[in-house]
């Protein structure tokens, strides 16, 4: 089982692949700082990018609109979501 902060190294990654941000690096993106909005400067349709990613990549589906804003709230909201998403599922 990985880590919240394996996780978030992952994402990272992930986030940074799948929308192409090529001044980014890893170490750009704060744990804990907002995503949408924030220093990178996701928007609504970065998000819904993300939500493709974690649907093919982890099989979750973001459902809600609500779920969306808790779950995006931060690359460790994204990771905590998905660390417990895991668990329920193993």
């Amino acid at each position: 089982m990985r880590t919240v902060e394996e996780l978030i190294g992952e994402l990272k990654v992930k986030i940074i692949a799948t929308l192409g941000l090529m001044d980014v690096t890893p170490d750009d993106i704060k744990d804990d700082d907002p995503l949408v909005g924030g220093d990178i400067g996701i928007d609504s349709i970065d998000v819904l990018e993300l939500v493709m990613m974690i649907e093919k990549d982890y099989g979750f589906k973001i459902e809600s609109k609500e779920l969306g804003a808790r779950v995006f709230a931060s690359v460790r909201a994204l990771a905590t979501y998905l660390s417990q998403a895991l668990e329920r599922k193993a």
